[in-house]
């Protein structure tokens, strides 16, 4: 697995984010732990913001690992991200997602 390769890692990432059900929502750490870059949470984070609200990449289901939502800067709008979570029916409250442990979808159990 060579993070070099941005594109492919980048691609990777996406397709993990879009196995996230509705509803639910897993951390940068988290995806890069199931491709094998656990020390990558970063670069996920850069893969979400890169993909630029693609609607096939539902990257408003990303958060860091304590449920905030650290990516929210990247989405149009004032509160999109947010917006979007509560649409799924997933709580925020002042920039954390309440009930973390419950919504919270791992990769390396899920897949």
């Amino acid at each position: 697995m060579g993070v070099k390769n941005d594109d492919n890692f980048f691609d990777r990432v996406y397709d993990v984010a879009r196995l996230i059900p509705y509803g639910r929502v897993t951390s940068y750490g988290s995806i890069a732990k199931y491709l094998g870059a656990a020390r990558s949470a970063r670069m996920v984070g850069w893969a979400m913001n890169a993909c630029g609200g693609r609607e096939d990449v539902p990257a408003h289901r990303v958060v860091n690992r304590k449920g905030i939502l650290t990516g929210k800067h990247h989405f149009q709008g004032t509160n999109l991200m947010q917006q979007l979570l509560e649409s799924e029916g997933i709580e925020v409250i002042e920039n954390q997602i309440q009930d973390f442990d419950e919504v919270f979808w791992d990769p390396m159990k899920e897949l």
